[in-house]
């Protein structure tokens, strides 16, 4: 090489003999690695949050599922009969006319590599709706409203829930950290477009405990536990007794005063449930039994302050079932065993039914404890056992508690 080109230094080990050796003037030296100070490892807060992030992703994509798969079925039902007579396979790009050519060629061209490299694993998808994203199949509903009127109702009430989920799908798309807050909205604005576009009865209702999507697809590893709460002022945020007892055929009862329901559900609207019909059950722990005296030990309350709240509580009880027609259809009793749970059993004989259970803890008091929320009626599930599919209902933790409310009062007594 010319002197007054660059040369590179031999390395350690490609210098003849060995051994090092300076670089000559007017070299260039290269570069070696060094530390740049770069920490690539992950602590328990990283971790920590990437998991919330995952699991608020996860939930959003469950919904936004939901709703394309839906939104799918309801623009092929209308368009296709209009279009494919005409177009055969080919009517969704038909039915997008001039204004949708660009995105409707992009998903057939998709469908074509996919094809190509075998990623469609099932026949239903080998079709152009598949492959239309939520916004396009949007396009194809606005540009053909005329003929989805008969179906829908209010077409600005759909756009506006349609917009408020498309932040939510941007983030996931995207896979960026997604708040808790555009997770509540998307939640809620996939609710009312499945109520918007008919999904049925197997979609989200607006009963008192309404089914959620995540609960409905993996409910199955939870029993039919719904919800579980730190303790009954949370519950009650989002579970209000209003909304818990309100619509009541049936109500069971179990604990040692029944605070949830004799303090913050008014006599008034007891007697109207019992008068429309409503058969209500309240099982106390005596109020002499040497089991409120234990109670009272555990958590460091004056001697008889327990037993005078929990006769007081049946005091009301019993004033409100004096005023009613029918007594017979409020029954209170009280037992004598150890308390071990309060268990309010909402409708559990029918499958909108909803079971609020508490277990006693030894230093904190009901108002302290954690609550679980289940839900009545159990699931239909396929079980695969030695290769045989049995197919049948898992009746998960809401029947033991039924079991042992109905145990408890058996060996009760009424209150006269």
């Amino acid at each position: 090489m010319s002197s007054g080109g660059l040369e590179l230094p031999f390395g350690e080990e490609n210098t003849p003999g060995g051994g090092a050796t300076e670089a000559p003037p007017g070299a260039v030296s290269l570069v070696r690695p060094v530390e740049i100070g770069a920490e690539l490892d992950w602590g328990a807060d990283a971790w920590a949050e990437v998991h919330t992030r995952a699991r608020r992703a996860g939930r959003a994509y469950i919904w936004l599922n939901l709703v394309e798969q839906r939104l799918r079925a309801v623009v092929a039902a209308v368009l296709q009969p209009i279009y494919e007579p005409v177009h055969g396979d080919d009517w969704p790009v038909a039915a997008a006319g001039p204004a949708g050519q660009e995105w409707v060629q992009r998903a057939v061209a998709v469908r074509e590599v996919s094809r190509r490299k075998g990623y469609l694993l099932d026949p239903a998808d080998d079709n152009v709706v598949s492959f239309l994203t939520l916004p396009q199949l949007r396009e194809l509903l606005v540009q053909h409203w005329p003929c989805f009127v008969p179906y829908l109702d209010d077409r600005r009430e759909l756009e506006l829930a349609l917009d408020e989920l498309e932040v939510a799908r941007n983030v996931v798309s995207r896979n960026r950290a997604l708040s808790q807050n555009v997770l509540d909205q998307a939640e809620r604005a996939s609710a009312r477009l499945l109520d918007i576009l008919g999904g049925g009865t197997g979609g989200p209702s607006t009963d008192r405990l309404p089914i959620d999507a995540v609960e409905d697809l993996v409910g199955d590893r939870y029993a039919d536990v719904v919800s579980v709460h730190s303790d009954r002022v949370r519950l009650q945020r989002q579970l209000p007794a209003e909304d818990l007892f309100g619509s009541a055929r049936r109500l069971d009862a179990l604990g040692i005063g029944l605070n949830l329901l004799v303090q913050n559900y008014s006599g008034r609207r007891l007697m109207r449930l019992a008068e429309t019909g409503s058969r209500i059950r309240l099982l106390f722990l005596n109020p002499a039994s040497s089991a409120v005296r234990r109670r009272e030990r555990e958590l460091g309350m004056k001697k008889g302050e327990l037993s005078r709240s929990v006769e007081m509580n049946i005091m009301h009880m019993r004033r409100v079932r004096a005023r009613l027609r029918d007594p017979g259809a409020f029954e209170i009793h009280v037992f004598d065993e150890t308390p071990r749970v309060t268990a309010y059993l909402i409708n559990g004989d029918a499958a909108d039914g909803v079971g609020i259970v508490q277990s006693y803890l030894r230093k904190a008091r009901g108002m302290e404890a954690p609550v679980l929320v289940l839900r009545a009626g159990g699931r239909d599930r396929e079980v695969v056992r030695a290769g045989v599919t049995d197919t049948g209902a898992d009746n998960g933790l809401f029947e033991v508690y039924r079991e042992e409310f109905e145990g408890t009062w058996a060996d009760s007594r009424p209150v006269s």
